[in-house]
């Protein structure tokens, strides 16, 4: 039981420290989305999770999901989307962290605005997250 208790304590003080650092992060910059994808430079999540495409609302909060590919934990690099719907030159979109928990399947993507499920993951009450533009 203290073995359990240790390994819970020790992921946690890592994912606080990262978050504490600055270091949960997503970075993307104004891309060409016209051939269907959109790709962050990199990412550094907490633990696994997912990167998550959201259109933009017009008050400028996250939006119907568009795309969504896996990641690990740690450092991702070069994390391509495929989009499910057309983004046109000039949109932007957000590209968002979020967890791999609470769902019915491990490694199957289940959110949907406002669920729980695979939801967003925020730091200090802000989400993690970086929007682009279609060029």
């Amino acid at each position: 039981m203290f073995r359990k208790v240790t390994v819970a304590v020790a992921t946690l003080v890592m994912t606080a420290g990262l978050a504490h650092a600055g270091g949960l992060k997503v970075e993307g910059k104004n891309q060409d989305m016209s051939g269907g994808t959109v790709t962050a430079d990199k990412i550094v999540a907490g633990e696994n999770g997912w990167m998550v495409v959201h259109r933009i609302k017009e008050n400028g909060k996250p939006g119907p999901v568009v795309g969504h590919s896996p990641l690990k934990a740690g450092v991702n690099t070069n994390v391509t989307a495929i989009l499910t719907g057309k983004v046109e030159k000039g949109e932007k979109v957000m590209l968002m962290l979020h967890a791999e928990k609470g769902g019915v399947e491990t490694g199957i993507f289940e959110y949907t605005l406002g669920a729980k499920e695979d939801g967003p993951i925020k730091v200090d009450g802000s989400l993690v997250m970086q929007i682009v533009e279609a060029l």
